[in-house]
């Protein structure tokens, strides 16, 4: 598996605390240092390959970014802020993605799941081996991190703030958002009804009300009728 290396430019130790944490359960993401400042951010890029780097924008000495124009071939930039007024400034500079603190798991890795997407471009040899593992999360469940394997997912239930992910083995119960996972679930998942996702190669049959996976029926949902039949038929 392709591994990213990570830099996290943080001048608060709890907010840095938090991503080094964060970017532990990430597979693909592999931290290689921590620093407060713009300057010591420079010495390191200097001495080691950095492949991403989560910045912060109000650093002391130099602002995040500030320091982000002066690199000429710069990493990959996920910026970190308690500000969103500088969103547009950010995208300008073709980074990644813009997190606000204080940053939800879900929505970190929301954030570094594109970074295959940018990199199929970049680095094409190197995503292609990357899309040839075989995908998983994990998820937050009493407590622990429990590993799922996309590709056993049968489907997935909204129960309001948590979701219901049924697997070909087992079921959890994990304190996510089903739109947010949608985001993160692009090949081989359909959402069908406002309360369901279902994985499209598990579908054992379908009409116009439901489908079915494993003996069991799934609504489809009426506003999601024509997406639903344009994606299976």
């Amino acid at each position: 598996m392709q591994k990213f290396n990570c830099l996290i430019v943080e001048d608060e130790p709890l907010a840095a605390e938090v991503l080094e944490d964060y970017t532990s359960q990430v597979p693909f993401l592999e931290l290689k240092a921590k620093c407060r400042d713009a300057f010591s951010a420079m010495e390191i890029l200097q001495h080691q390959k950095i492949d991403l780097i989560f910045l912060d924008i109000h650093l002391p000495k130099l602002k995040g970014l500030d320091f982000l124009k002066t690199l000429k071939s710069p990493p990959q930039i996920i910026i970190t802020t308690a500000y969103q007024d500088y969103a547009l400034q950010g995208y300008e500079l073709n980074i990644v993605d813009y997190l606000l603190k204080p940053i939800e798991f879900s929505r970190f890795l929301m954030a570094v799941n594109k970074l295959v997407g940018f990199n199929e471009n970049i680095l094409p040899e190197k995503s292609a081996r990357f899309l040839m593992e075989r995908a998983y999360l994990f998820f937050s469940v009493n407590k622990k991190k429990v590993k799922i394997f996309l590709d056993e997912i049968l489907y997935i239930e909204s129960l309001k703030e948590y979701i219901r992910i049924t697997t070909i083995n087992k079921s959890i119960i994990t304190k996510f958002q089903l739109g947010q996972l949608e985001e993160m679930l692009v090949k081989n998942f359909i959402r069908v009804h406002r309360s369901f996702i279902v994985a499209i190669d598990k579908i054992d049959s379908y009409n116009a009300m439901v489908v079915e996976i494993k003996g069991k029926e799934i609504p489809i949902g009426r506003s999601y009728k024509d997406f639903v039949f344009g994606e299976l038929s």
